[in-house]
């Protein structure tokens, strides 16, 4: 049996899937057909409110930490209600200007998730990642959502004090298919179980971490930065971010590219089917393409001797869990699922690894695919600052000290890597899930005959959305009349975020433009020359994409 994290493991993956698709919802603020409030200049314009001009009005309190700078933001928890005294202080980090003569503005990043940091996006050397030519022109921006990582006050699913090996904890093996009414009682309660923890933990935040208010804090911090008009590039899930600003504030757009791209008129059912067909999808492609890429390393000699392999070792797993060093359980195959899917995102950085896990496993040590399945493929950061993204300055706080307020919780009950409860909860907010437990069990058999297993791990894992609070969105088309060209990045093979959805996504925006990047994997910027080369000259010079433009590997 696995343990009770890596259980969590394959749930926070299969939501993950989900996670980069969830604009499908929105919050508080939207309209009864799921559209977003429009916001530009004049008298709808939220920085024109009396009640959101001392957030509007704030001014960044730059200070080093390492070699960027830092500073914090103060955003309303409420935007209906910003006056209660309740804020999120979300910190920011800036990689200034390589040339400030050639300073065009601030060009802001996120990294997707939902969950993941900005903050350590920038520490880590995201800005460097990006051309010369956006070095000279941009300040590299990013920061941590609200909810997310250092934000006050933060999110966890974990009450303090709680341990994962406490005595008693769950260590039952997941079935890849709950067909019987006691197998799915089990996962119908586990799943409500995580919800509990979630509402106990993190209760008065949980109906304020949506998108579209995440998408209000992004418009206060251009107005904190400066600048007129938003330049912003968002990953993975940081396209549905992106989205959100532009319908919100399509008027304040200068430049908006948006890789690994979401479609938000798909359903809750849509997307795991698409994406979890898109895992499949990937692994068969890891089989097809390992000796391209990974040489000699390969588990099998021929992409038929790796689909046996992977064939045989899940219906082992199913049997018996692997054997993992350390571990009283081992790895079922839900995990073993998890750590294939979650080596699809960069094949040229993890195929090598996965080829070395499954080489292990086939001689009896489940311990490398299980590091993988919990995302631990590479060895965890000594650094001993690593435990602080940034030395928050708490003086652009209009109201009170950064986590006070009356819905505020102790920093030390949120574990440093809250990305799981983000993840959960921001999902659940914004996708629209059934409330009946019998519409997921009705989505087993077509999920697991368009992907078999990726298919329904990816449908019992939105089991925990199904008692969660509801969000008042529905899937609709983009709605963001006046918005200029948004730039979409396509990547043929994406596994978490199918190209069909960059296509839909590109052609939903009033002249969108698509750029498509032939190659497996998620995402194209930052991965290939030519698509960098198109979307940095797009960022500088607002250069069009011609139709049909595609990058290859």
């Amino acid at each position: 049996m696995i343990t009770a994290p890596a259980r969590r493991q394959a749930l926070a993956l299969a939501l993950a899937v989900l996670g980069v698709a969830s604009l499908g919802a929105c919050t508080a603020g939207s309209g009864p057909d799921g559209s977003r409030p429009r916001s530009s200049a004049g008298a709808a314009d939220p920085a024109d409110r009396p009640d959101l001009r001392r957030f509007y009005g704030q001014k960044l309190a730059w200070k080093p930490c390492g070699d960027h700078l830092c500073a914090s933001l103060t955003v309303p928890m409420d935007y209906a209600r910003p006056a209660d005294g309740r804020t999120f202080v979300l910190p920011v980090a800036k990689a200034a200007t390589a040339v400030p003569g050639k300073r065009v503005g601030s060009v802001v990043l996120n990294p997707g998730g939902p969950g993941e940091r900005g903050v350590r996006l920038i520490r880590d050397g995201g800005a460097d990642a990006m051309g010369r030519g956006v070095r000279e022109r941009f300040d590299v921006v990013s920061f941590d959502p609200r909810g997310v990582g250092e934000s006050r006050p933060a999110l966890t699913c974990a009450p303090a004090g709680s341990t994962d090996d406490a005595p008693g904890a769950d260590a039952s093996v997941s079935p890849l298919v709950p067909r019987t009414d006691a197998e799915r009682a089990d996962a119908l309660a586990e799943a409500r179980a995580t919800a509990d923890g979630c509402r106990k933990a993190s209760g008065p935040l949980l109906a304020h971490v949506g998108t579209d208010d995440a998408a209000r804090d992004l418009d206060v911090l251009r107005a904190a930065l400066g600048d007129r008009r938003l330049t912003y590039v968002g990953w993975s899930y940081g396209t549905s971010l992106g989205t959100s600003y532009a319908e919100q504030f399509p008027r304040r757009v200068r430049a908006m590219v948006l890789d690994g791209a979401v479609d938000p008129s798909l359903d809750w059912r849509q997307r795991t089917l698409g994406q979890a067909t898109g895992f499949r999808d990937a692994v068969e492609e890891y089989a097809t393409s390992c000796a391209d890429v990974v040489g000699d390393g390969c588990p099998g000699a021929t992409p038929e001797e790796i689909r046996g392999l992977i064939d045989r070792l899940v219906e082992r797993a199913r049997r018996e869990p692997l054997p993992v060093d350390g571990s009283a359980y081992g790895l079922d195959a839900a995990a073993l699922v998890s750590a294939l899917s979650l080596s699809m995102y960069t094949p040229e950085e993890q195929w090598a690894a996965l080829s070395e896990a499954l080489g292990a496993a086939d001689g009896g040590d489940g311990t490398k695919l299980a590091a993988l399945a919990a995302g631990e493929e590479e060895p965890p950061a000594t650094d001993p600052d690593a435990d602080s993204d940034t030395d928050a300055d708490s003086d652009t706080d209009p109201n009170a000290d950064p986590g006070t307020g009356p819905e505020a919780e102790p920093a030390d009950t949120v574990p440093e890597d809250n990305s799981e409860a983000a993840l959960i909860a921001i999902n659940c907010l914004d996708v629209p899930h059934p409330r009946d437990a019998q519409a997921y069990w009705d989505a087993l058999g077509p999920a697991e005959k368009a992907a078999g297993v990726y298919g329904t791990t990816g449908v019992t894992a939105e089991l925990v959305c199904e008692d969660w609070p509801a969000g008042r969105g529905r899937p609709h088309r983009v709605r963001a009349a006046g918005v200029p060209p948004v730039l979409v990045v396509g990547t043929a093979g994406d596994p978490a975020t199918p190209y069909a959805e960059a296509v839909s996504l590109a052609r939903q925006f009033p002249g969108g433009m698509l750029l498509s990047f032939e190659a497996p994997g998620h995402t194209g910027y930052g991965r290939n020359p030519c698509v960098d080369r198109k979307v940095e000259e797009y960022l500088i010079r607002l250069t069009k994409v011609r139709p049909g433009t595609t990058c290859t590997a």
